[in-house]
């Protein structure tokens, strides 16, 4: 049986430069999602590793300064959280640049598109622009998707040395979320590597069922990968043959496009 990883698993030991105190308030807000959108001050404690008192301290501190509000028993965010994910947004002015590229892209190909960076293990999206849904999961600005299994996070990876993606791959929660998952690491190193030589990625339904994406990359001025752009699909709508010569050429276009755009940005 899978067990959920405490949302501290990660995060450096202390040290000189360290601030514990800092690193257990962001784990405790970390510990918010869509699945604990309203948490108890103990399922909070052992969703963070953390003792009631620890969890207690900073979930007091969090509702002073207006980011978290309670009943008395439980405790969830307030729409003051947003501050910090657009306080990246808005010190990344190119991804708002991306947006007209990315909607002229969305009518062309009538499927949703994304742009998303590395963050750890996962793909985090700066970017949606989409058609419809087509996943059970609800996806915007912010959410974060495993990169061993997604087309992003593939593409994402393959800007990284073998030794990072190994150690990337490592720490990941590998496991089947579907039957065509890749839950070898060697396997799914192969496949980093193709994307590496090849340019763009392809995952048939190994996220979720039903699912086919597409992605490639989006580089800086010396040539690194510094994001990617993804088109989603429905499996029983288009399959991956079809997706491939359809939008292959239209997604790695968009790509150099933004690509441009994000080398000429300061």
């Amino acid at each position: 049986m899978h067990t959920e990883p405490p949302i501290t698993r990660g995060l450096p030991q202390p040290g000189d430069s360290y601030v514990q105190s800092f690193a257990r308030g962001l784990a405790v807000i970390r510990s918010f999602n869509a699945e604990h959108a309203e948490q108890t001050l103990s399922e909070v404690a052992m969703r963070t590793s953390l003792t009631r008192a620890g969890a207690r301290r900073i979930l007091l501190t969090l509702q002073a300064l207006g980011y978290v509000v309670t009943d008395g028993k439980y405790f969830r965010l307030t729409p003051r959280i947003l501050d910090l994910g657009f306080a990246y947004l808005s010190s990344m002015p190119m991804w708002d640049l991306a947006e007209p590229f990315m909607s002229e892209f969305v009518n062309e190909v009538h499927e949703s598109s994304s742009v998303a960076v590395l963050d750890g293990t996962d793909a985090v999206y700066v970017l949606r622009v989409p058609t419809q849904k087509i996943m059970r999961i609800s996806l915007g600005i912010g959410s974060r998707l495993p990169a061993y299994c997604t087309s992003l996070g593939r593409v994402l990876l393959s800007g990284l040395s073998q030794e990072e993606v190994r150690a990337v791959l490592e720490q990941s929660d590998i496991r089947a979320t579907t039957r065509n998952t890749l839950t070898d690491i060697d396997h799914i190193e192969a496949r980093v590597q193709q994307v590496r030589e090849q340019g763009w990625c392809l995952v048939d339904q190994e996220l979720e069922e039903g699912l086919i994406s597409m992605a490639a990359p989006i580089r800086n001025k010396q040539g690194r990968v510094v994001a990617a752009i993804n088109v989603s699909g429905q499996a029983n709508r288009t399959n991956a043959q079809e997706m491939q010569e359809r939008m292959l050429q239209p997604l790695l276009q968009v790509a150099q496009s933004i690509s441009k755009m994000v080398m000429s940005s300061r």
